[in-house]
């Protein structure tokens, strides 16, 4: 590895957010989810679940849509409520989902700066009601249009770069952070 080279993935380990996970549920479309991890990584997200309880297991992701993204970040697959909601419970103090509902509050509402856990439902039928239950609170995206409904990719892209204004203006993008979580990245990247 050229020092060039290791000097930019030590800078991008600084800003990794280890308080902040997405969650992508049943979603069905691979390069939905290709389109989200390029997301991620855009804003330093680290820590990607997928939970397919519907569908099988992904095998791989729409290249294109990914730019590769997916090897920079930890992607684990749950076809478990029970397994993945106790990952989750370990490791985030809220987990919040997109839905559409009397109770939710609005993304602009959240104090997305805590350790938090984003679920983001499938194309078709959203957050499931299974998952809607074992969750902490549903927000939305404040929309005016007619379809009150956005795509996944694009709602969850929405969505971080909110937490990604409110987290550098808490200053947690200083490029200090949990130093355990990323000497791990170090080890998982290659560059301890």
């Amino acid at each position: 590895m050229t020092n060039e080279r290791k000097e930019k993935l030590e800078n991008v380990i600084r800003y990794r957010q280890p308080g902040l996970g997405i969650v992508l549920e049943n979603v069905f479309d691979p390069h939905n989810i290709s389109a989200v991890m390029r997301s991620c990584d855009a804003v330093g997200i680290q820590d990607v679940y997928i939970l397919n309880t519907k569908i099988p297991r992904h095998e791989k992701w729409g290249a294109k849509s990914s730019s590769s993204a997916a090897k920079w970040l930890s992607v684990q697959q749950f076809d478990n409520v029970v397994d993945c909601f106790g990952v989750l419970r370990s490791r985030y103090d809220a987990i919040v989902t997109t839905h559409l509902s009397s109770d939710a509050v609005s993304l602009y509402d959240m104090d997305l700066t805590g350790n938090i856990a984003l679920v983001f439902g499938n194309e078709h039928a959203g957050v499931s009601e299974e998952i809607r239950a074992l969750a902490d609170g549903n927000f939305i995206i404040p929309q005016v249009g007619i379809i009150q409904s956005l795509n996944i990719s694009v709602a969850c892209a929405v969505t971080i770069y909110e937490a990604y204004r409110q987290r550098s203006k808490a200053g947690l993008y200083s490029g200090a952070g949990d130093t355990v979580y990323h000497d791990q990245l170090r080890g998982l990247w290659g560059t301890g």
